[in-house]
């Protein structure tokens, strides 16, 4: 930290403004407000700025903004005499972080990305970089809070966010639990995996064919296989290992995903019993059930095998 500033006034601002030079962490540290409650959005134009801020209520959820000199109407001019006005509208509501990096690291990792710098997309990224850092000086004087990026990898800059933005807490865990067919391949985006075809299947069952996993009689039909409890009660102690780990590794979301062969029964067992287990100890958890949802099984129907 570069600013003087009190941990208090940057506890509870309704916007932040989030810029610096490309490669410094601007998309990193737009995700980690979001993380925190805030309503994200990057790469705004800054002709948008003004009735984006007219709509925005004052019982609406704080707001984190990108500004990029990407942005075809990007102007250091323009975006200082909002800075200042928004300043003079709203106080302490409005902070301006800015990220700044060396520039013979933001070089270096233009390098390893092997991308091309918006400011020289034709030339060496280091002209690029020096022609950024020389553009944006005014704005980072007029910033409220500076971090500078350049010893920071990404674990480390979440946590100065947080420690900034959060009170120095981190925020809950998002945990989403879903249901999936193997017939219709992998969930995308899942960290974790479980696959429960091993289990009694209901389908064989007449009176149960046409029901899923949320009905009572398919939930104790599956639960009488004998590996049910042995197989749940490790799922389980393995998501309580794991959760605190993933929090202080700055992990924001888990995604964990049960698969059986149509996602109607089995499957659907797994995810409501794990889903409200870590609900009762308080956990952040949604649930989505792909397969019924997709195709919207009917009581009646009995056509999605699982």
């Amino acid at each position: 930290m570069d600013k003087d500033l009190t941990k208090s006034s940057l506890l509870s601002p309704r916007l932040v403004l989030v810029t610096g030079p490309s490669g410094a962490g601007r998309s990193t540290a737009i995700a980690v407000l979001e993380d925190l409650g805030f309503e994200a959005i990057d790469n705004l134009p800054l002709r948008l700025l003004p009735p984006l801020l007219e709509s925005q209520g004052a019982a609406d959820r704080p707001m984190a903004l990108g500004i990029d000199v990407r942005n075809r109407d990007f102007s250091v001019a323009t975006l200082i005499e909002t800075i200042d006005r928004l300043s003079a509208e709203r106080g302490s509501a409005l902070s301006v972080l800015y990220l700044d990096c060396q520039a013979d690291v933001l070089i270096r990792r233009f390098s390893e990305t092997r991308r091309r710098h918006p400011l020289a997309p034709a030339e060496n990224a280091a002209i690029g970089v020096e022609r950024e850092l020389d553009l944006l000086m005014p704005i980072r004087a007029r910033s409220d809070m500076l971090i500078d990026t350049s010893e920071l990898n990404v674990h480390q800059l979440r946590e100065e966010m947080e420690h900034w933005f959060a009170g120095g807490g981190h925020r809950e865990l998002a945990i989403s639990i879903q249901s999936f067919s193997y017939k219709r391949g992998l969930p995308r985006g899942i960290d974790m995996v479980l696959d429960c075809r091993f289990l009694s299947n209901p389908y064989w069952q007449p009176e149960l064919r046409a029901l899923d996993g949320r009905d009572g009689a398919v939930q104790a039909h599956v639960a009488k296989d004998p590996r049910f409890d042995a197989f749940y009660e490790r799922v389980l102690g393995l998501m309580k290992l794991l959760l605190p780990a993933y929090v202080e590794e700055g992990k924001s979301h888990l995604s964990v995903a049960f698969g059986c062969t149509g996602g109607q029964h089995r499957s659907v067992v797994l995810a409501e019993a794990l889903a409200g287990a870590l609900a009762e100890e308080g956990r952040q958890v949604s649930i989505r059930h792909r397969e019924l949802e997709r195709h919207q099984v009917d009581a009646g129907t009995g056509k999605k095998p699982n």
